[in-house]
């Protein structure tokens, strides 16, 4: 009973709702945002809260009622039989369930619920955003805002209920029960309740800009650190490690610098809120006591007042605190705004559809793309005015020297990026026209940095087909030469082959393991368009040559573009171009170019076909 009522409440917020539209950059447009889809359970816990709120003003009018009752103890509870009934029924009830309830959906609705809501949001859109978005900042730094965040919203949303809704009922209650014994004592009570918004009117905007400040250094500290220990052998080979810590420290500094700023607000606010929360009890007690003794007021209600000013003077200190932790939640909700609520630079349309692949034809028509720099200026970089066009099936090799534009050319292919002139078609549909996931749904790649997840070697792989068997998994291991020495991984945790771990970023692996890893998961996808950036950079000729013979079956019938700076990895494509200055200067096939004697031979010349394998292609 006590366990499915529990679920009732569990199940009142929608944990992973998705969000409508972008997230507003305006505080109390992004707040709506982040709670949309759970308001009326949050009203309902408001209105609780307050419906508790409100039994500390009945606690106080019993005091008093049971107090003037006792005027003689003969016949006490015969004469007052209705008023101690009352009195139980509210202490041992009423009471109970108010704040029983109260608790359930704090505890159970809005705590547990809120914070998975905001952060699948977030996490969400974030996830949406262009490859630009993460280039120009710090992932660490990404990942604390989400959590910052999210935690900040959950927190504010939380106070407000359990302390704002609880707090204002009791003010009201009070100002209420103190008129209905003497407007002069609710006077009293409201004099100082406008000196103490004051005394929040100054302090608060204060106290929030200096959390915004604190929490904006804490992020970088974050940043620093993660992107430190993320690159944790560049480090160490450098000898760098003082001067990590330099940073580290600097940035470290500058958040306790505004971590002491914060606080010598805090605490000024501190000792103004006691000054004016010792207040109240003299002004209250001492009004009474001067009404009763002119004869206008009775003990009861001294008690009452007593009660009620010893109780708001108590809660003034716990509301105050909280809301100033509120405020302070509120700057971290500010500063995680301008990180997370960007609008995506790169959408999809809203008419977009599943691209659909019949051949793999590709063309770039007159594609020209410079990262928005002037594409005049030196070294501006990207592609210009490229007409490229790739028939199905066909193995199209990219040369070109560093900056020539051959990951400008794949990433355009892949829409990364949006061309700012012309169009790139996949079998005649234009790739803006079309979802980006389903665009590189049907595209396989293996690029010269492999992304390793830290999870097992069979997650790694399976990610190119998520709903693969163990068995397709190892088919594919194998055909990219890397089940032999996956069988040998184990990790810190004691396990081994398929199931060990391979670190963050696969540190535990050499590269050309990584690589290996990261060609099997393109083989297990089995797009009918295959990119290879660099694919066997990080292998030795030994290794290129075992798996070369994998890599021809794996291409076979598949639309293929590899890029390479090792040309025997490309000798023997269907046709090769050569990229100067994101122009095509040659094209043709291995032979025809050499016989050319123009870039491409100089760069084969320079290499002296000295790659297992090679002697073969050049005879033919």
């Amino acid at each position: 009973m006590l366990r499915s009522l529990a679920d009732r409440f569990a199940g009142l917020v929608p944990a992973f709702r998705h969000a409508d539209g972008p997230p507003p950059r305006d505080l109390l447009s992004f707040f709506r945002w982040c709670l949309s889809g759970a308001w009326p359970p949050l009203i309902v816990a408001f209105a609780v809260s307050a419906l508790a709120g409100t039994t500390e003003i009945v606690t106080a009018f019993f005091l008093g009622a049971v107090i003037d009752s006792a005027t003689a103890p003969d016949g006490y509870f015969a004469r007052n039989a209705l008023l101690l009934t009352a009195f139980l029924g509210f202490y041992l009830i009423a009471r109970p369930l108010v704040f029983g309830t109260s608790a359930a959906f704090n505890g159970l609705a809005v705590v547990p619920n809120v914070y998975p809501l905001v952060q699948s949001r977030l996490h969400r859109w974030s996830l949406g955003q262009s490859v630009s978005f993460f280039d120009n900042d710090f992932a660490g730094r990404i990942a604390s805002k989400q959590m910052q965040t999210a935690r900040a919203v959950t927190e504010v949303t939380n106070e407000f209920i359990n302390v704002v809704a609880f707090a204002l009922a009791s003010l009201i209650g009070s100002a209420l029960l103190m008129l209905a014994i003497d407007w002069r004592v609710a006077l009293a009570l409201t004099l100082w309740l406008i000196g103490y918004l004051a005394l929040f009117r100054w302090f608060m905007p204060r106290i929030r800009a200096r959390s915004k400040a604190r929490a904006a250094s804490r992020a970088m500290v974050t940043g620093q650190v993660v992107d430190t220990i993320t690159n944790i052998k560049t480090v160490k080979l450098f000898g760098h490690a003082d001067h990590e810590d330099r940073a580290a420290l600097d940035a470290m500094g500058r958040l306790r610098d505004d971590s002491l700023a914060f606080g010598r607000m805090s605490t000024g606010f501190r000792f103004s809120l006691m000054f004016t929360a010792g207040l109240l009890p003299i002004l209250m007690i001492g009004g009474t006591v001067l009404l009763w003794q002119s004869g206008q007021a009775s003990a009861g209600d001294i008690a009452t007042a007593g009660a009620i000013a010893f109780r708001l003077s108590q809660m003034t200190g716990w509301v105050s605190f909280t809301l100033m932790a509120l405020y302070a939640n509120v700057g971290e909700v500010e500063d995680g705004m301008r990180t997370l609520a960007h609008l995506h630079d790169l959408t999809d349309k809203p008419d977009a559809v599943d691209l659909d692949v019949t051949d793999g034809r590709i063309a770039f028509e007159d594609v020209t793309f410079t990262y928005g720099r002037d594409p005049d200026a030196a070294q501006a970089g990207g592609v210009f005015d490229l007409d490229l066009r790739i028939a199905p099936g066909e193995k199209l090799g990219i040369v070109g020297a560093s900056g020539a534009g051959k990951s400008t050319l794949v990433a355009l292919l892949m829409r990364l990026y949006d061309v700012e002139a012309g169009r790139v078609a996949v079998d005649g549909q234009d790739v803006r026209d079309v979802t980006q996931d389903s665009l590189r749904r049907q595209i396989g790649m293996v690029t010269q940095e492999t992304a390793m997840f830290n999870r097992s070697a069979m997650d790694n792989i399976r990610y190119g087909k998520p709903g693969a068997t163990e068995e397709e998994v190892m088919i594919a291991a194998r055909a990219a030469e890397a089940h032999d020495f996956i069988t040998g991984l184990h990790d810190h945790k004691g396990r081994t082959g398929y199931e060990a771990t391979l670190g963050e970023r696969g540190v535990k692996l050499s590269g050309g393991q990584r690589q290996r890893i990261a060609l099997a998961r393109a083989i297990l996808k089995d797009a009918p368009i295959l990119v290879l950036d660099e694919a066997t950079s990080a292998l030795d000729s030994e290794v290129e040559a075992a798996i070369q013979t994998a890599l021809e079956r794996v291409m076979e019938g598949k639309t293929v573009l590899a890029i390479a700076h090792r040309l025997s990895t490309i000798a023997r494509m269907d046709r090769i171009i050569v990229l100067e200055e994101g122009r095509i200067v040659e094209q043709g096939t291995h032979a025809e170019l050499i016989a050319l004697r123009g870039t491409y031979a100089r760069y084969w010349d320079r290499q002296s076909g000295g790659f297992i394998g090679i002697e073969d292609v050049a005879a033919e």
